[in-house]
């Protein structure tokens, strides 16, 4: 008995559940429209979803199983499919709902009962999508980069946009529930973790940094490590606790215009401690610093 749905999936007719799937994967990723150019990709991408779309269901199998390509009145799924769409622009659910309805086909190879009783009716497709939340590391969120994220058991990479924000929202498309050779997309809303040196005020970074009284007094240039890099910075002398230094185009990028914002500096002047200071110093400092 012939069985052209395996030929399809390129699969022994005894394959187990997790063999199909996996194929049909294979398959769908080789001959999706959008990687494989060929005029033919399509036509062959459509008769591997139909194929699928029986060979997943249990019940759909059984019956295939039980009658093989008699179902598609003698001819192999391939024809079938051409033979069914007008020039091989096959629809999943037009070939379903053909292969399924109450008449059946007709004819010595065919069904005219149809099969399940009342037959197979057309369904709305199930709303394959999943939202769920994602906390990404403040330095992702400034930078971007790649971030790894686990949905349906299966753990994969995305893609996280320079400049990106607590609450926003991010679509990650094919990584939504699989049902009969479609699959949803993914939406994640995305919270960004909350970082111990910077504070983000819109498109800029705000940071402190320690600056030693020596060089807050007569000033100095002090090295200070950036999410990006090492700097240098030029500290004036009296510079005051709290004064701010702006560095440009060091902030967060603006997802809209593209432009970075900046980053301020915020100056932590450090004392030493007395008792750690010269004798002669603390007196000669007691003697001539002013009081008021």
């Amino acid at each position: 008995m012939a069985k052209s749905l395996y030929e399809t999936l390129e699969i022994s007719d005894n394959a187990s559940e997790s063999e199909i799937k996996k194929a049909y994967r294979k398959l769908a990723r080789q001959y999706h429209p959008d990687v494989n150019k060929d005029p033919k990709a399509e036509d062959k991408f459509k008769e591997i979803n139909a194929a699928y779309e029986i060979l997943s269901d249990k019940e759909k199998k059984s019956k295939y199983d039980m009658h093989g390509d008699s179902m598609f009145g003698g001819q192999n799924f391939h024809d079938f499919s051409r033979s069914h769409s007008g020039g091989g622009n096959a629809d999943l659910d037009e070939i379903l709902r053909s292969m399924f309805s109450g008449g059946g086909f007709g004819g010595s190879g065919g069904f005219g009962g149809g099969f399940g009783g009342g037959g197979f009716s057309h369904q709305q497709p199930a709303n394959l999508d999943i939202e769920t939340s994602v906390t990404i590391p403040f330095i992702v969120s400034i930078l971007g980069g790649s971030h790894s994220v686990s949905v349906n058991g299966e753990r994969f990479d995305i893609k996280i946009p320079a400049g990106v924000n607590s609450g926003e929202k991010m679509r990650v498309k094919g990584k939504g529930h699989a049902q009969g050779g479609r699959a949803g997309d993914l939406f994640l809303k995305i919270t960004v973790a909350s970082n111990p040196e910077y504070v983000r005020d819109g498109d800029d970074l705000i940071k402190s940094f320690e600056v030693p009284l020596y060089a807050a007094l007569f000033g100095e240039k002090i090295a200070i490590k950036t999410l990006e890099k090492e700097i240098k910075l030029k500290i004036p002398q009296n510079t005051k606790n709290g004064q701010r230094f702006r560095v440009k185009e060091m902030g967060a990028m603006n997802r809209k215009t593209k432009v970075r914002g900046d980053l301020h500096l915020r100056a932590n002047i450090i004392l030493p401690k007395v008792e750690d200071l010269d004798e002669k110093l603390v007196e000669l400092m007691k003697e001539k610093l002013p009081k008021e």
